[in-house]
């Protein structure tokens, strides 16, 4: 049993989705926070911040580690985050003569968002590369069934008849808005976080921008000139595209459920679900599933907003109620990309009986 539906036992059936979830997994999270500290080591040394051998032996040391999750658990709980008992364990890893070396220079957070940012990397292709599925599918759609009349509604009330293209591109067109803002989004969370203890990178002096540099390199992020541990606005956009997305695919399910319904029967689904009590429906599952989970991310966005709200140069609260938060409307967002490509492969609308 677990409180999420995105990886319940069944529930996740209608609601998960089995490739964005594992991007939030421990085993996931903990390989993004390995190969950054990696790659930190190897960028210190390069330019001169560290020995050369102490990031082989990082490199090597880290390269098989295997974590105490246990004692990862009691220190999260002590520390109100992961990486001090993490770093504590690399260090033992590695060994007395070089354990100094890692995560030097670096906090907490430098390791968390750019472990985020790692992951969001692939995941954000993914979805990308969904929406332009869902739009190919519109597009195959509207050029079998564009010319099919149907009602036009305003209102919950019959207005005039439109073709069937109209409604498709009413579902279609925000998708496609959505991708042209991704590129925006993407340069405002897959960057390099590395600031140290306040964001001033204060123990590697006047090596600091060419580490970072070379750092954001080596990961394949963005690299911005300060770290944004307090200036949220990137994972607040982010936030904000997941639940317009969502939010568009569930303007797509309400039409769609309104127009099976069988007193109107202008669409037709190839299949749905059944009921327990009454054999002769077929339910518009895919639909509503649209539906909930446009509702629930527009509901988690407004707590992603207060994440904006950090304290000075690093707030514990709001930091950790993007972890609340962020994974959920993400894997969510997913489910709806998903469930959305499902729904269309089955869908029809009527032509009116002769």
């Amino acid at each position: 049993m677990t409180v999420s539906v995105f990886d319940h036992p069944w529930v996740s059936g209608l609601l998960g989705d089995g490739e964005a979830a594992p991007f939030f997994s421990a085993e996931v999270e903990l390989k993004a926070m390995l190969e950054f500290e990696m790659a930190l080591a190897k960028a210190q040394a390069a330019e001169g911040v560290i020995p050369p051998d102490a990031a082989d032996a990082i490199e090597a040391a880290l390269s098989h580690f295997h974590p105490d999750i246990l004692d990862l658990r009691a220190g999260t709980a002590r520390d109100g985050v992961l990486v001090p008992g993490f770093v504590a364990q690399l260090r033992k890893a590695v060994g007395e003569a070089h354990g100094k070396h890692v995560h030097f220079g670096a906090t907490s957070q430098d390791v968390v968002d750019t472990g985020l940012a790692l992951r969001l990397k692939p995941l954000l292709a993914i979805y990308r590369e969904r929406i332009a599925g869902l739009v190919a599918q519109f597009d195959a759609l509207s050029a079998r069934d564009g010319a099919i009349e149907t009602m036009g509604h305003t209102r919950m009330q019959a207005a005039i008849p439109v073709p069937a293209a109209r409604k498709i591109a009413s579902w279609r067109d925000p998708l496609a808005r959505h991708v042209e803002r991704l590129a925006d989004i993407e340069a405002g969370v897959l960057i390099l976080s590395f600031g140290g203890a306040a964001g001033t990178l204060e123990k590697l002096g006047p090596k600091a921008e060419a580490v970072s540099r070379r750092l954001a390199g080596l990961l394949g992020l963005g690299y911005v000139p300060q770290a944004r541990h307090s200036e949220r606005d990137g994972v607040a956009a982010l936030a904000s595209w997941l639940s317009l997305v969502s939010g568009s695919l569930g303007k797509m399910g309400q039409d769609i459920a309104l127009l099976a319904q069988s007193e109107v029967g202008e669409i037709k689904l190839s299949g749905g679900g059944g009921s327990s009590a009454m054999p002769h429906k077929v339910n518009p599952i895919g639909a509503e599933a649209l539906v909930a989970l446009a509702r629930f991310n527009a509901t988690l966005v407004s707590g992603l907003h207060h994440s904006l709200v950090h304290e000075g140069e690093r707030s514990g609260a709001a930091w950790t109620l993007e972890w609340m938060l962020l994974p959920q409307m993400t894997v969510a967002t997913g489910a709806a990309l998903r469930t959305a490509a499902t729904l269309l492969d089955g869908l029809s609308f009527r032509r009116p009986a002769a």
